[in-house]
């Protein structure tokens, strides 16, 4: 058996001997928050804004209104603390926040809910997944979103709060983190089309051997599969939980938009499971191919070392320096033998052919 190797995040190993709830920076220096940006919202009304420093907590919840805030750092180890201060977080969430390598999971504390998963994107270019990880705090009336990076796939939600469609301004919180959580999952199956996409180019390279590297390019698509799998699974135990358990935050009137997104989280990992067996299956194509063509390349020498057996043997005979050999002195021993081994030679192959050996 190979060795396994087994990924360990930079971030978790930049904690080592740390005490439980320590705030890290990216490579040890602070840095300061890259965006941040506020939704105050209701059925008539909603505000808009973004800043590049945290914004006076205190003032910002209104009990009318639903407030979401999203921080595009989470390395501002300053933010976090003001914000954890705030919201009464516990510095182990917080840690949890910071932790980008952070298994999805669902917490409840009294003062709001803690979720966290990962948010995935398509890189066109390098046919790869990029993967973010995500956490949100639900409070009564709030929502906290915490990214690593700028970008992410809840414009349509912006855009929902900006013109007034459907149901999400008419809605509390709870609602927010289904949405926000809705557009995350809907994108998976953006992922998985993308991959579909690719495995189509590859079964057909692989029909035609267009390519020679195809073995590598199994083997890539396979790894974002992996990565794709690694997310969708633990996501739909947290989706389980929001859909079977009661949580303070999250009104019964919710729980069946929750069940919904399980459902869909669901098909997300059927087709992730097909795509692995599909996946193996191409695997199993292109061994099965290179064992034929090496299977055809050592026929066709077989065939042509044992059509020079007998050649081999005539021209050893003849080639021993024996001083009476009768065919030596024949003036038409030369000839002959290159027409007896004509003939066998034809013989052979006609043989092989019969036998349909070749």
């Amino acid at each position: 058996m190979g060795k396994r190797y087994i990924h360990v995040g930079r971030h978790r190993m930049s904690r080592i001997g740390l005490p439980p709830g320590t705030l890290i920076s990216d490579g040890g220096i602070p840095t300061p928050a890259r965006g941040i940006s506020l939704f105050v919202y209701s059925e008539k009304s909603y505000t808009e804004d973004s800043f590049d420093t945290l914004p006076d907590l205190s003032t910002i919840l209104k009990k009318d209104s639903v407030t979401w805030l999203n921080v595009e750092s989470v390395n501002d180890i300053e933010t976090l603390e003001k914000i954890g201060a705030e919201f009464s977080i516990h510095p182990l969430i917080l840690e949890d926040i910071q932790n980008t390598d952070q298994r999805p999971k669902i917490e409840e504390f009294k003062d709001h809910l803690f979720v966290s998963f990962k948010m995935l994107s398509w890189n066109g270019e390098q046919d790869t997944i990029n993967q973010e990880s995500v956490s949100l705090i639900v409070g009564k009336n709030y929502v906290i979103s915490f990214q690593i990076k700028p970008g992410d796939v809840f414009n349509p939600i912006r855009e929902r709060i900006r013109n007034n469609k459907g149901r999400l301004r008419r809605e509390g919180a709870d609602y927010l983190a289904y949405a926000l959580l809705d557009a995350v999952v809907d994108n998976y199956f953006l992922i998985l089309e993308s991959l579909d996409g690719l495995f189509d180019d590859l079964e057909e390279k692989l029909i035609l051997r267009k390519q020679d590297n195809l073995l590598e390019m199994i083997h890539s698509l396979r790894a974002e599969l992996v990565t794709l799998r690694r997310t969708v699974w633990p996501l739909g135990e947290v989706l389980n939980t929001l859909k079977k358990e009661e949580f303070l935050f999250i009104k019964k009137s919710t729980k069946i938009f929750f069940k919904d997104i399980y459902d869909h989280i669901i098909q997300a990992q059927e087709m992730a499971d097909i795509f692995r067996d599909n996946i193996a299956g191409l695997l199993d194509y292109h061994v099965t191919q290179i064992s034929n063509m090496m299977g055809s390349v050592m026929k066709v020498l077989t065939i042509i070392a044992t059509i020079f057996i007998p050649l081999t043997f005539i021209v050893g005979i003849y080639g021993m320096n024996f001083h009476y050999m009768p065919e030596l002195e024949w003036r038409y021993g030369y000839p002959a033998i290159l027409i007896l081994m004509a003939l066998l030679t034809g013989g052979m192959i006609l043989y092989f052919k019969r036998k349909r050996w070749m």
